[in-house]
């Protein structure tokens, strides 16, 4: 193998943009080529040899870069993590707004990106990146999941949402190994449950994260537990949107502000609701890390490398 990325933070969660060294995936739409990469052995290798140590680690994120649905958008794009492949992510989505406009890739300042959940728009601009998510609705209230009773809502992904007090938590680094505990059994508990069934498309299914909260001032303060114990640095953008839709069910509708559990920050705001949704626009920033060309020594006895949690 011999791959060449470029690498960013968004508000202190990695980001590797992969520039070369994918095999073609097939497909007709982004969403398509999205599975094909999942089933396809050879691509799926590339994934976890960039996720995996010793070249990544258990809460690394990535994605693949591919043709969009059609020339209303910049590019497509796969994103991905140690588990698998997501249906969205908003952290990276202002990461690419800042590649495209930095490497050229795009003009901007809009750079139009289809995602496996839909068509996003990353606004860039001097002082960060703003992104129109697909509409965010919520999903359920007072949702049972084992012990405690959580809110789901979409924002390109499913999430549910607890107060981390339930728990007898708060969102603290020190309270970080039993957080996760409380998201991953929050996930399991709703595994086979009909409440994470996508009400159009099967292959959006599933509980993606869990994200418990508290407040923090005219804001929230979270984490979020997404995958299988994979924990977001940056306050996580699509969740912000589904939580955006959350806060406008509860009559909160002013634009706020949703704290990392590092102390980062996004910005959100509800502009308008359409059929399928809320539109809302979450605001960060990225900034690149380093360029990077990875290879893969045949006569290593790890190969693609391995997790350790």
């Amino acid at each position: 193998m011999d791959i060449r990325t470029v690498d960013y933070h968004t508000a202190g969660e990695p980001f590797r943009i992969v520039l070369d060294g994918v095999p073609p995936i097939p497909g007709a739409t982004v969403r398509e080529r999205r599975e094909a990469a999942a089933a396809s052995a050879e691509i799926d290798a590339v994934r976890k040899l960039l996720c995996h140590e010793p070249r990544g680690h258990a809460d690394m994120y990535g994605c693949f870069l591919v043709e969009p649905d059609d020339d209303g958008a910049a590019f497509g794009v796969l994103f991905w993590h140690k588990d698998g492949y997501s249906t969205a992510c908003g952290h990276g989505t202002i990461a690419l707004g800042r590649w495209a406009v930095e490497s050229g890739r795009a003009k901007g300042p809009e750079v139009v990106i289809d995602v496996p959940s839909g068509r996003v728009v990353a606004r860039v601009d001097d002082e960060g990146v703003a992104f129109g998510n697909v509409p965010a609705r919520v999903v359920g209230r007072a949702v049972r999941a084992g012990n405690v009773e959580v809110d789901l809502a979409w924002g390109g992904a499913l999430y549910a949402f607890v107060p981390a007090e339930r728990f007898g938590l708060r969102v603290i680094p020190d309270d970080l190994p039993a957080l996760i505990d409380a998201g991953r059994a929050v996930k399991a508990a709703l595994a086979d449950s009909e409440a994470v069934r996508h009400p159009t498309d099967d292959r959006l299914d599933g509980l993606y994260g869990t994200v418990l909260y508290e407040n923090d001032g005219d804001g929230e303060r979270n984490v979020t537990v997404f995958a299988d114990g994979e924990v977001d640095r940056s306050p996580c953008g699509s969740a912000t949107s589904a939580r955006t839709a959350l806060r406008a069910a509860d009559g909160a509708t002013d634009a706020w502000t949703n704290t990392s559990i590092i102390g980062t920050i996004f910005q959100a705001a509800l502009l308008g609701e359409t059929p399928e949704g809320l539109l809302t626009e979450v605001r960060g920033n990225a900034y690149k890390t380093g360029e990077h060309h990875f290879t893969l020594d045949p006569r290593d006895p790890l190969g693609t490398g391995f997790v350790l949690r």
